[in-house]
């Protein structure tokens, strides 16, 4: 098969793939698949190699490591160092505006301060001292969110919106998720940082891409390849098509075009991620709310006597008071505040 026809196959792929994921996890069909697919594993693998596995993904997923933040430092200087060393050069010699070729950098920057703040900014740990100020933020919606529950583990009153985090080993206001990629939670005093580190993320990966599209496209116009012809397999002329262009274009740029699909592919993902994220805040929602949801609602289906119901029970987000004000909350979270004494 052609290269561009197997890279859009394995693009769509893996873009199914990640949209079957997200579907499933609000189910319990999910869980139902991990837990199949270890049985059938615990079978084949042998048993020290399952241990070895076991603590492996413990050390990485349970615990709070620096792996994934020096895994993704390297991983953006590569791209960087790929796209100064290949890219940026070209581009000043066929002209390009220099501050398109900057932005780039710019993008980094910002995105490099926000990572940072994501990763030292204290996502709103609740303590014995602020308990009582974080329960008098949000109401228990007691479908969810119920009164006088405590955390097993911090002996604490658990605030609406709360959760335990088995990572970090603390109850998070406001809890959305803990991220390995920032090594910390994400909640409520750190959900704004997140967000931006995320829309610049995907800017900066966005902007490469269309930098280095717009360098081959040049490339192609000013070398009238698109007028070409060329013998295939059986002899015959054939006008240069786009399948061939980008063959042509590997064996002249491989790693500028190995560069692109990674971050055409890459800007997808993040694309799509933010996607959810930002419906995520103009909803007033969590992820770990989001996930919880759906859980609810199967539970409820499955407990309805038959006959089925007229009208299917919904979850009710009761902490949802318009896309403005929802999207004012992540920016201005809701902060605990004291009685003032008379």
């Amino acid at each position: 098969m052609e290269f561009l026809v197997l890279f859009s196959l394995y693009l769509a792929l893996l873009l199914i793939g990640v949209a079957l994921i997200c579907i499933c996890a609000r189910t319990q069909y999910l869980d139902g698949l991990v837990r199949g697919g270890a049985q059938i594993l615990s079978r084949i693998i042998p048993e020290c190699l399952q241990r070895a596995v076991h603590r492996l993904l413990h050390y990485l997923f349970h615990t709070r490591n620096y792996t994934f933040i020096i895994l993704h430092l390297v991983l953006q200087g590569m791209v960087y160092t790929e796209y100064t060393r290949e890219v940026f050069g070209y581009c000043q010699e066929l002209e390009f505006s220099l501050y398109y070729l900057l932005l780039p950098y710019l993008l980094l920057l910002v995105n490099l301060c926000f990572f940072a703040l994501s990763c030292v900014t204290n996502p709103g740990t609740i303590t014995k001292a602020n308990e009582l100020l974080f329960l008098q933020v949000y109401e228990f919606d007691e479908v969810m969110f119920r009164k006088n529950v405590r955390c097993p583990t911090c002996d604490l009153r658990k605030p609406a919106r709360s959760k335990h985090c088995r990572v970090c080993n603390r109850c998070v206001h406001r809890f959305d998720h803990h991220c390995v990629w920032v090594n910390n939670c994400i909640g409520a005093w750190n959900a704004r940082y997140f967000l931006i580190y995320l829309l610049t993320l995907t800017a900066s990966a966005a902007t490469m891409a269309s930098v280095i599209t717009a360098f081959l496209v040049q490339v192609v116009v000013f070398s009238d390849l698109y007028l070409e012809t060329y013998i295939d397999t059986h002899g015959h002329s054939q006008v240069v098509d786009t399948v061939f262009l980008v063959q042509y274009l590997f064996l002249l740029f491989p790693r500028i075009v190995f560069l692109l699909g990674f971050l055409v592919v890459l800007s997808f993902l993040l694309g799509g991620y933010l996607c959810f994220a930002l419906y995520l805040a103009a909803t007033n929602q969590t992820t770990n709310e989001w996930y919880r949801a759906g859980r609810v609602l199967c539970q409820h289906c499955r407990h309805e006597a038959q006959p089925p119901p007229t009208e299917p029970r919904v979850f009710q987000n009761i902490y949802s008071h318009g896309a403005w004000s929802n999207l004012r909350e992540i920016f201005l979270p809701a902060a605990p505040y004291k009685k003032k004494k008379k």
